[in-house]
């Protein structure tokens, strides 16, 4: 069963990063401007990180609990398939869902 965790947390870990690459691929993808697609492309996927590192990382500066972490947790994760959709790869985003949802019963499940 333990290793089954530390997949789910690997999973996560890997969600994490697709978030990021969704949203940097949207920005590039859909803006017309350079300026823009500097801006949504690499300034967005950065503005995630560092609201998941101050707030939801294991090591955040000023970590966040209950309903603000939940709130917080679901936006970021949402904003990865919501780029992916608008991305026209709805393939891509219905599997981040799909492991979303699998990967969030599953903490929820065994608590992580």
């Amino acid at each position: 069963m333990e290793v089954l965790k530390g997949l789910n947390l690997l999973v996560r870990f890997l969600l994490e990063l697709c978030l990021l690459a969704a949203v940097a691929y949207w920005g590039f993808k859909t803006q017309s401007g350079w300026f823009m697609k500097i801006l949504l492309g690499i300034g967005l996927p950065v503005l995630i990180a560092v609201l998941w590192g101050t707030f939801m990382a294991p090591k955040a500066t000023r970590p966040l609990s209950g309903a603000p972490r939940l709130t917080l947790e679901l936006v970021l994760f949402a904003s990865g398939a919501v780029a992916l959709f608008a991305s026209g790869k709805p393939a891509l985003g219905w599997a981040y869902v799909i492991t979303l949802i699998v990967h969030e019963v599953l903490s929820a499940v065994w608590q992580q």
